[in-house]
C-alpha cells in the first residue's frame, strides 16, 4: 500500500509538515507550519473532497441506477461491462484507470489514521476536545472501510466471513505502515470496534455536518448490524439514533412550493437542493463522486418506472428528456447531495425492516408510513399494510431503495438479500432489442481491485476476490 502513502503524504508534505515524518524531515522548513495544536488536525476533516467522498460509480452503474450516456458506454469499457452486466467481460483487464473508490477510501483512512494516532497528544485544548476530534475520525475511518469491504469483497455470511479475504487493513499514518489483507471477519470486527471506541465521545451536537455525531454513531452502527443479519443489535442501535434525530423532510411540501417551475413543460431549470449540509435528515454528510460534489446524477427510464406514483422527492429531481436517440430522466436539482453519508430516512427503514423480520407486522408498517406520508402526494397516497412479512419486507424495500438511490446502500442491501436467499435481487431489461439479465448469484455483484493496487500492493499483498 505504499504507492497510497506516497500520493497522500506528498500531498500533506506540502501544507504542512508533520512529527511523523521524522525520518524525512527533522526541522519543519522555512514558511511551513508543524501541526501541534488539536485545531490543525480537525481541519483536516474538512477535506471534502479528499476525506469525505464516496465515490461508488461501479455500484451505482451496476444497479442501473444512473443513467450512462451511449458515448459513455462506448468509450468505458469497465463502465459497459457493468451497465450491461456482461458475465463474459473480464472486469479485471478493464479496471486499469477505474481507481477512484480505492484509493478514494484510502486516502480519506490515511488522514483518519494521522489525526487518531496524533489527536490525543495534540496542544490548545481540553482532553474533552481531544476525545472528540479522536472519536469522529474512528467513526469515518469505519464508515471508510464499510465502504471497502461491501465493495471489493464478497457480502458478509457468518458461515464463511472466517475465511474469505476482504480488503487491507492499515491503522498507521506511517508510509511505511505494513498492509494485511484481512479476512471479512476481521474486517467487520475492526470496524465495530472502532465505533465502540467512539461511542462515549461523539457529541450530542456536531461542530459541521462533516463531522459525526451521536446520533451518527449509533445509525452507523445499525447499518453495520444490519448487513450482518443481527437485526436484534440492528433495531436496538436504529431506536439510540432516532432517540438523538427523527426529523424527515417533507419532500410534498417542497414539490409543492415548487411546483410552478418544476412542471414547465420541456424546461429544465435547476431548483435548489434541500439535501446539502444543513438537510434535517443529516445525521454526518458525505459527498458522492469528487468531481460531481455539486452536482445530481440522472436516471434511466426503466429504474424511473420503479418508484411509486405521486413520489413528490422523484418529481422534485428528474424529468423526463429525450436528446437525439436517447431518453433519460434529467436531474433537476442543483446544490450539494449526501450521497455518502447517512440520514435519518436510512435508519427509519432499517427500524422497519427489523420489526418486519420480528413479525411486528403493524408497528413495521407504521415506521414505513411516517416516511411516506412526508414523501407521497396527498392524492397518490395510501397507507400500505401487510398481512405477512413477504408484503411487508417487499414495500421496505422498495422504499428504501428509491430514497436511497445513488448511495452504496441499494447495492449493499442486494448484495446481503442475495446471500440470504429469501428477498433475491436481480434485474432482467432489454435493450436495442438485446434482453440482458443480472442475476442474484452473479459473481458482479463484487468489484475487482484496480490493477494499479494488485500491481503495486506496497507493504503487503493483494488477492483480487473474484475471478473477472
Amino acid at each position: 500500500m505504499k504507492n497510497i502513502y506516497n500520493s497522500i503524504l506528498c500531498t500533506l508534505v506540502l501544507a504542512i509538515t508533520f512529527t511523523s515524518c521524522d525520518n524525512y524531515l527533522d526541522d519543519a522548513p522555512k514558511g511551513s507550519k508543524v501541526p501541534t495544536a488539536l485545531a490543525d488536525f480537525e481541519a483536516f476533516l474538512r477535506d471534502e473532497y479528499t476525506n469525505q467522498s464516496v465515490n461508488v460509480e461501479q455500484a451505482l452503474t451496476l444497479l442501473n441506477d444512473r443513467y450512462q450516456t451511449v458515448a459513455d458506454l462506448a468509450y468505458y469499457r469497465l463502465t459497459k461491462a457493468n451497465y450491461f452486466w456482461d458475465e463474459t467481460a473480464d472486469r479485471i483487464a478493464l479496471n486499469q484507470a477505474d481507481e477512484t473508490t480505492y484509493y478514494g477510501q484510502y486516502a480519506g483512512i490515511s488522514t483518519f489514521n494521522l489525526i487518531i494516532e496524533n489527536a490525543l497528544k495534540t496542544t490548545e485544548a481540553t482532553e474533552e476536545q481531544k476525545r472528540i476530534v479522536w472519536a469522529e475520525a474512528k467513526v469515518l475511518r469505519a464508515m471508510s472501510y464499510y465502504n471497502l469491504v461491501n465493495f471489493y469483497a464478497d457480502t458478509y455470511v457468518a458461515s464463511t466471513a472466517a475465511t474469505k479475504l476482504s480488503v487491507p487493513l492499515i491503522t498507521s499514518a506511517d508510509i511505511n505502515a505494513p498492509s494485511k489483507q484481512v479476512t471479512i471477519q476481521e474486517m467487520y470486527d475492526f470496524i465495530l470496534a472502532d465505533v465502540k471506541d467512539a461511542l462515549p465521545y461523539l457529541p450530542k451536537v456536531s461542530q459541521t455536518a462533516l463531522h459525526p455525531n451521536l446520533g451518527a454513531g449509533y445509525a452507523f452502527y445499525s447499518r453495520v448490524f444490519l448487513q450482518m443479519n443481527n437485526y436484534t443489535e440492528a433495531l436496538k442501535y436504529a431506536d439510540l439514533a432516532l432517540a438523538e434525530n427523527n426529523k424527515l423532510y417533507n419532500w410534498v411540501a417542497y414539490y409543492n412550493s415548487n411546483k410552478a417551475v418544476i412542471d414547465i413543460p420541456n424546461s429544465y431549470t435547476n431548483t435548489p437542493s434541500p439535501m446539502g449540509y444543513d438537510y434535517v435528515e443529516n445525521y454526518t454528510y458525505r459527498h458522492g463522486a469528487t468531481t460531481r460534489l455539486s452536482t445530481e446524477m440522472s436516471i434511466p427510464v426503466d429504474r424511473a418506472k420503479r418508484f411509486e406514483a405521486g413520489d413528490a422527492r422523484f418529481l422534485s429531481r428528474w424529468k423526463i428528456r429525450t436528446v437525439g436517440a436517447e431518453t433519460y430522466y434529467r436531474r433537476t436539482l442543483s446544490g450539494m447531495f449526501n450521497y455518502g453519508g447517512i440520514t435519518t430516512v436510512e435508519i427509519y427503514l432499517i427500524k422497519a425492516e427489523c420489526l418486519a423480520r420480528a413479525g411486528q407486522l403493524g408497528t413495521a408498517m407504521d415506521v414505513l408510513n411516517t416516511v411516506r406520508k412526508t414523501r407521497i402526494l396527498p392524492a397518490s397516497y395510501q397507507d400500505i399494510t401487510a398481512a405477512d412479512v413477504t408484503t411487508a419486507m417487499n414495500a421496505i424495500l422498495r422504499t428504501k431503495r428509491n430514497e436511497l438511490i445513488l448511495t452504496l446502500i441499494p447495492f449493499t442491501d442486494a448484495r446481503r438479500l442475495n446471500a440470504e436467499g429469501v428477498y433475491k435481487v436481480g434485474f432482467t431489461k432489454i435493450d436495442g432489442g438485446t434482453t440482458y439479465t443480472l442475476s442474484p448469484e452473479s459473481h458482479l455483484w463484487t468489484m475487482p481491485f484496480p490493477q494499479g493496487a494488485t500491481k503495486n500492493p506496497g507493504n503487503g499483498t493483494l488477492t483480487q476476490n473474484v475471478a473477472k
